[in-house]
């Protein structure tokens, strides 16, 4: 763990004031502008800052002093990230101490926009494609994006002379510093507009009403979310145009549970079915049915596998496997005759079942 009261050079006891006073001193000297050729500065400079940061702060130094580990990326949430802290106190952050200018805001990128899709499991099984509407920023017509009345340019900044940012003079406790901020005449761009467009009020974005077709792959699952890359809000002039994010919704279907790529399907089959075999027709999931020939003496839970049939694999070649579960059902509902025959069959097999009770067959 790192020792912060001997980076700062102060004894576990220092007041406040002497911790302030010791990396107000280490701060001057480690400073990189002051070292310009020494490489190492800049990390010395971080570690003196973070000590600081934990010793300065009365809760921080007691969890500290108790054991608690801090890191960078742990410090000066207020602003931010310790990059931003330095651009508050000595202007440009690290590689840029104090260089003075800045840089000129970029076009903004497009929004990003969410939509929504339900499909069946069929659909999910066979690809589909789906139309999505949903409102989101263009370029605005009338001034092609620039923001400004058509007639009339933007002009340079008067109070940053195209630069985008300024500088100016603070006072802290390290002394007179000078540090770099956007422009609040021009937002940081370089330029301002005396002619706002009619349409847009100087965006230069209008936002409207879109819709775009989706299509959706074959194997898609519920949850799966698709990225169409630059089909979102249109960014300032100059940028990229945000995405579409699309959610897959699948419906559940009562023939089926899938599991990944495998489906699942149930036959229930009766007590004499299973004995003496049968023919049951199992649903496909792209339409259509498959025969399957159950032999005599069938087992409860005897499952058949259909290779195939199963749904596609997502971003992979072939599909999965379609497995059917043979259920035999055990009436509940005998007639009188019904009863007498199985007691009877009971009887040929050597079978103790128990005395009839009131209610296990109808009339």
């Amino acid at each position: 763990m790192k020792d912060y009261y001997e980076i700062l050079g102060v004894s576990r006891d220092a007041t406040p004031e002497q911790i302030k006073r010791a990396f107000r001193q280490l701060a001057r000297d480690t400073h990189p502008d002051a070292n310009p050729d020494d490489p190492g500065a800049e990390g010395r400079f971080r570690e003196i800052a973070e000590a600081y940061e934990v010793l300065s702060d009365p809760q921080r130094k007691a969890g500290y002093d108790r054991g608690e580990i801090y890191g960078g990326g742990d410090l000066f949430s207020q602003f931010g990230g310790l990059d931003e802290i330095l651009q508050q106190f000595f202007g440009g952050g690290f590689g840029g101490f104090g260089g003075g200018g800045g840089r000129r805001a970029g076009p903004r990128r497009g929004t990003d926009v969410g939509a929504t899709v339900s499909l069946t499991l069929a659909d999910a099984a066979m690809g589909a494609s789906r139309e999505i509407e949903f409102r989101a920023p263009v370029t605005c017509d009338r001034c092609d994006g620039v923001g400004a009345e058509p007639g009339h340019d933007p002009v340079t900044c008067s109070t940053c002379r195209g630069a985008g940012s300024v500088q100016v003079a603070r006072d802290s406790f390290l002394g007179r510093i000078m540090t770099v901020a956007p422009c609040v005449q021009c937002g940081g761009k370089g330029q301002k507009i005396d002619h706002p467009c009619t349409q847009c009020a100087g965006g230069g974005l209008v936002t409207v009403d879109r819709s775009i077709t989706v299509d959706i792959p074959a194997g898609v699952e519920d949850g799966t979310r698709l990225r169409l890359s630059g089909r979102g809000g249109a960014g300032e002039r100059g940028a990229p145009s945000g995405d579409v994010y699309v959610e897959i919704g699948i419906e559940s279907d009562e023939r089926f549970e899938r599991i990944g790529d495998e489906l699942h399907h149930r036959v229930e089959i009766g007590i004499s079915e299973a004995v003496f075999g049968v023919t049951v027709e199992v649903p496909i999931i792209d339409g259509g049915s498959e025969t399957i020939d159950l032999p005599a003496g069938t087992q409860p839970e005897t499952v058949y596998r259909l290779a195939k049939k199963g749904m596609p694999r997502l971003r992979r070649r072939g599909r999965g496997e379609m497995f059917v579960h043979i259920g035999v059902m055990i009436p509940t509902d005998l007639t009188e005759e019904q009863e007498e025959a199985l007691r009877t069959y009971a009887e040929l097999r050597d079978e103790q079942p128990a005395a009839r009770k009131r209610g296990l067959f109808r009339r």
